[in-house]
């Protein structure tokens, strides 16, 4: 069949062209809407400009054919073979082109709004400023792709090879890249802000001045990448892998990396304001200086040494731990959570719920908070639950004012100092907690009282992993004194004299000494 042929069966309103062999033809501008072209051979053929809506061209072989400017909105292009053809401006619109093969084809200013590309193969392409907003790109192949400019909004491109692609200034927000390959891909100046990358890999790839605001990197793999300027603002990094990556002058404020390992990771000039330098795997790091200030505006920049860098970004996160001697039930449990509920409606240095691992025997509640010098004020409050509470915070308030610099310690400036900023802490926190008003929480149980009743141990973590234990019940692990009947105080009459002994002084000491402070 020619040309000539093919238009006269058109326009006689044929539309049943399968598997026709038509190579070289030109059938530029013509109108074609609705026909069916499956595995038909059209290879040279030039359809520049033509109306093919609607089109059905599955299976069709269109190698080097020349369909720029083609109106092939809505057209099924499944399993097409396109490679090296030219679809300059081609109009594909909700166009289907599901394994369609379009290696090193020409897609400048294409528009695939909506089209469904899953699996196609797309390999060196040019997609330079094509649109391909909301289109399905799940699993395709674009290795070494040229997407400059290109617009993706809302995309979806999981587990899509994008291996050396170009997608510098290319527009992603919102984009799906969850477990893409992204490796050595330049993705400088683009726009991915919101967009899913978790389990992606981005190992070696180029994120310079990228804006990647409100994205979710979590377990991401970007060793080696290249972060320099780029925008991490309240991005997820959870368990990201950032070894020997490039985060210089990188805007990380409210970023949560928690988990990341940042070995040999370079972070001069980095935005930390409100990042947790807690959980993190951070040795080997370079780091010069960091800017601190909440607007990234180097209104508050903080210098260090590289002892000084590898001390700030290994520390342990500060922790309160209460053990009850006592497995917790699930009324208890209940009884817990609301008193603690109440607790910080009223005290917001107790905000974050505590994380419970409870066993056979015991049961740990511990409070992971963001600074040193919160240690003893979060114990005081954290304990109130329980009927250890008087002599916890009467071992806590023992405990500052035996090192008080008036006693003839001799602290030094830095220590005295803490031991001030403690004090004044400790002494709101008190305050605060006189106007506290908790309404007791009741259930009609005995193992409920049993537990709130059971022996604590109260033990303060600070950021250097040193821990002191600032109250142990002597009947701590002594089932058998909290039986009922049995006199306690018959059986150890030295309990109330235990009940308040503290540490000595020098553990003390050394445990503030490891208090972590910038400038130290």
């Amino acid at each position: 069949m020619d040309a000539a042929e093919l238009q006269a069966k058109y326009a006689a309103g044929e539309r049943d062209f399968t598997a026709i062999l038509l190579c070289e033809a030109n059938l530029s501008r013509i109108d074609l809407s609705g026909a069916n072209f499956t595995e038909a051979i059209l290879s040279l053929t030039n359809l520049s400009g033509a109306n093919l809506v609607g089109t059905n061209l599955r299976k069709a072989k269109l190698n080097v054919a020349r369909l720029s400017g083609a109106n092939l909105n809505k057209a099924n292009l499944s399993g097409a073979i396109l490679n090296v053809a030219n679809l300059i401006r081609a109009d594909l619109r909700e166009a289907q082109l599901v394994e369609a093969t379009l290696i090193r084809a020409e897609l400048i200013r294409a528009d695939f709004s909506n089209a469904n590309l899953s699996g196609a193969n797309l390999s060196e392409a040019d997609l330079r400023e094509a649109t391909l907003r909301e289109a399905n790109l799940e699993q395709a192949d674009l290795n070494g792709a040229h997407l400059r400019g290109a617009c993706l909004t809302g995309a979806n491109l999981e587990r899509a090879n994008l291996h050396r692609a170009d997608l510098s200034r290319a527009d992603l927000r919102g984009v799906n890249l969850c477990n893409a390959e992204l490796r050595q891909a330049n993705l400088s100046q683009a726009n991915l802000s919101g967009a899913d990358l978790r389990g992606a890999n981005l190992r070696w790839t180029d994120l310079s001045g990228t804006n990647l605001t409100g994205a979710d990197l979590g377990e991401a793999r970007l060793s080696g990448a290249n972060l320099y300027g780029a925008n991490l603002s309240n991005v997820n990094l959870l368990n990201a892998t950032l070894v020997h990556a490039d985060l210089t002058q990188a805007n990380l404020i409210h970023a949560d990396w928690v988990g990341a390992d940042l070995t040999g990771a370079a972070l001069t000039g980095a935005k930390i304001y409100a990042v947790s330098r807690f959980g993190l795997k951070a040795d080997d790091i370079t780091c010069d200086w960091v800017d601190l200030s909440p607007n990234g505006d180097r209104s508050h920049i903080q210098r260090f040494t590289a002892e000084e860098a590898q001390k700030y970004f290994n520390a342990t996160p500060p922790t309160v731990q209460i053990i009850v001697d006592r497995p917790l039930d699930p009324n208890a449990n209940f009884i817990l959570a609301a008193t603690y509920r109440q607790i910080a409606r009223q005290y917001p240095g107790l905000s974050n719920p505590p994380s419970i691992e409870v066993n056979s025997r015991r049961t740990i509640i511990s409070f992971r908070i963001d600074q040193d010098e919160q240690l003893f004020p979060t114990a005081f409050v954290a304990i109130i639950p329980f009927s250890d509470a008087a002599f916890t915070q009467k071992n806590i308030i023992s405990l500052l004012r035996m090192i008080q610099p008036q006693t003839g310690n001799n602290l030094g400036v830095r220590v005295s100092n803490l031991v001030a900023q403690l004090s004044v802490a400790l002494t709101q926190t008190i305050r605060k907690i006189g106007e506290m008003k908790i309404q007791p929480v009741r259930l009609d149980n005995e193992t409920v009282s049993t537990f709130f009743q059971s022996p604590t141990q109260t033990i303060l973590s600070n950021s250097s992993a040193e821990s002191l234990m600032v109250h142990y019940h002597p009947d701590f692990g002594r089932h058998l004194i909290n039986l009922p009947g049995v006199n306690k105080t018959a059986i150890n009459p030295t309990i109330k004299a235990q009940r308040l002994t503290t540490p000595p002084i020098n553990t003390v000491i050394e445990f503030i000494k490891g208090f972590y402070q910038l400038g130290d």
